[in-house]
């Protein structure tokens, strides 16, 4: 039967992903409190509908950095798409162009930064860690910016991965070939190495990841490309206002689903926060354990500028490619419309906090 929402694409890739694939991919740090808070928290948000509004028409339009969007939605930022599928980044990002969607690279995405640019139809980011080996994150920067990314995301959650049980359990390591290609073999050999009871993500992380980084270093790279810099992992207000102060384009409410600090609040729960201390300043995006267009809606309303859907997107590419990824985004897409008339507000902009209950 063919899956008609979010539900029926994860149970797919329940049955078919190779056991430590799927653990890799729906696990999380710790305990998984985090991970399991994140959806919870978008479905205790109730929503307050406004009746006899004229729905004959809906416009889920969006523009974010410049960048035009058929919904505030995009791709975030995912290593390895050839883990469950052979054309892995290619097939992804064509869903993402053909949905109106932002499409988020990682810097370990599995093909070619060159070859996705290609492909790509719509907006194309590109997110970083900051590597130990800074003339490697310059020459991926650069590259970046002469095949067309609009932006670069940089992951500042992350100075090292966090232990994730289920990866440590099945010992989890990439295989020979799914390898982040656009960075060296030498920079990369510890994610290929095997060993049982450790996670070789894990492992090249603390080898590989520079856990020095401070806000005065955001200089030197903002010295270094003209694209748009784009920080990913802001939870607080504190924070958000710090990133305005060093000169930030964007930021990104995250908790790196649920798979760095076990613990942390749910990003639905910290949106407002961060929202409010940007006062406008600058786009807010969301990502975590957003599942439906409903979840968009109550995102959108509480201030954020677009989101980021993650596990989603490779559960559809899981199943079927880039059809069931593009299904997926249109999806959210389609429901949000939904959710928009059914609560009175047929366009974005008339969309605030007095929709949600």
């Amino acid at each position: 039967m063919k899956p008609v929402d979010v539900a029926d694409y994860a149970a797919n890739a329940e049955t078919t992903l190779a056991p430590d694939v799927l653990g890799y991919l729906n696990g999380g740090s710790g305990a998984e409190w985090t991970l399991r808070a994140n959806a919870a928290a978008w479905d205790r948000i109730r929503l307050r509908p406004r009746v006899l509004v004229d729905a004959s028409a809906c416009d889920t339009r969006a523009e974010l950095l410049g960048s035009a969007l058929a919904a505030p939605i995009g791709v975030a930022p995912m290593a390895y798409h050839r883990l469950v599928h052979p054309e892995g980044e290619l097939a992804t990002v064509r869903a993402a162009g053909a949905a109106g969607a932002l499409f988020v690279s990682s810097i370990f995405a599995s093909t070619d930064l060159a070859e996705i640019a290609a492909a790509a139809t719509g907006p194309l980011w590109m997110q970083l860690y900051w590597l130990r080996d800074r003339d490697a994150l310059l020459d991926l920067v650069t590259r970046a910016e002469q095949a067309g990314y609009r932006a670069l995301v940089l992951t500042v959650d992350a100075p090292r991965v966090a232990r994730r049980s289920r990866d440590l359990r099945s010992g989890f390591t990439l295989p020979p070939d799914v390898r982040a290609v656009n960075l060296s073999s030498e920079l990369m050999a510890a994610a290929h190495v095997a060993e049982v009871g450790v996670s070789a993500i894990e492992r090249h992380s603390r080898e590989r990841f520079d856990p020095t980084i401070t806000w005065s270093d955001l200089a030197w790279l903002r010295a270094r490309t003209r694209l748009p810099l784009v920080l990913k992992g802001i939870l607080t207000g504190t924070d958000a206002i710090q990133a305005i102060d060093h000169g930030t384009d964007a930021i990104v409410v995250s908790n790196h689903g649920g798979r760095q600090l076990d613990g942390v609040p749910p990003t639905a729960d910290t949106l407002a926060e961060v929202v409010d201390a940007v006062a406008g300043r600058l786009p807010v995006l969301v990502d975590g354990g957003i599942r439906s267009g409903r979840d968009v809606l109550k995102a959108i309303a509480l201030g954020a500028s677009a989101v980021l859907v993650g596990r989603p997107v490779l559960w559809g590419l899981a199943h079927s490619g880039t059809p069931g990824a593009e299904h997926i985004l249109r999806l959210l897409r389609e429901e949000l419309e939904e959710a928009l008339i059914l609560t009175g507000h047929p366009t974005l902009a008339t969309l605030d906090r007095t929709a949600l209950g």
